[in-house]
């Protein structure tokens, strides 16, 4: 598993974890961390800005070992002929920095997100913004989507990701 602060176009480590829900939108986001046996605060905008040093592209984060999203990773790889997005397994350790990063819990695989360098998106939200990036006709579906109530679009994202292992299966590893 690498280790270092330079983000890598595409990393994906063969881990697995469960699931806790959250939720969370535009703000700045600190939380406590445990270094040595002492709980710190950690900002984690500041923490994780070198994501975004010498590559403003935005990160997809995605579940390494579902079956659904890495059909997902794929399908955006192959409408994004320009490369616009990185991305990154939700189980990897920058994963779970960029989780922190925006304002959900580290080991919380229950929604893509898409980490800009100055907002993270979830759910719904993230999926109409990843669209915004991929070729014709990906981002006028997304704007017509978007006047769909938010409420609505999450509720169909939800009942699929909640699904999705049942649907679409898991694998041991992340195949990408």
């Amino acid at each position: 598993m690498a280790t270092s602060t330079t983000p890598l176009p595409f990393y994906c480590p063969r881990l697995r974890t469960s699931t806790s829900p959250a939720y969370t939108s535009r703000r700045q986001v600190s939380a406590l961390a445990t270094v040595q046996g002492e709980e710190i605060a950690v900002d984690w905008v500041q923490a994780t800005s070198s994501f975004f040093d010498s590559d403003s592209r935005p990160i997809m984060l995605f579940d390494g070992v579902c079956n659904l999203c890495n059909g997902g990773v794929r399908f955006v790889r192959q409408n994004d002929r320009h490369g616009r997005i990185r991305f990154h397994a939700l189980q990897s350790e920058s994963g779970k920095k960029l989780l922190m990063r925006s304002g959900r819990a580290p080991d919380d695989i229950s929604s893509v997100v898409l980490v800009e360098k100055e907002r993270s998106y979830i759910k719904s939200e993230a999926v109409l913004k990843i669209m915004q990036y991929l070729d014709l006709p990906f981002p006028q579906l997304a704007f017509l989507l978007q006047f769909m109530p938010i409420f609505l679009r999450d509720f169909a994202y939800d009942n699929v990701a909640n699904n999705r292992y049942n649907i679409f299966g898991r694998s041991e590893s992340c195949e990408l």
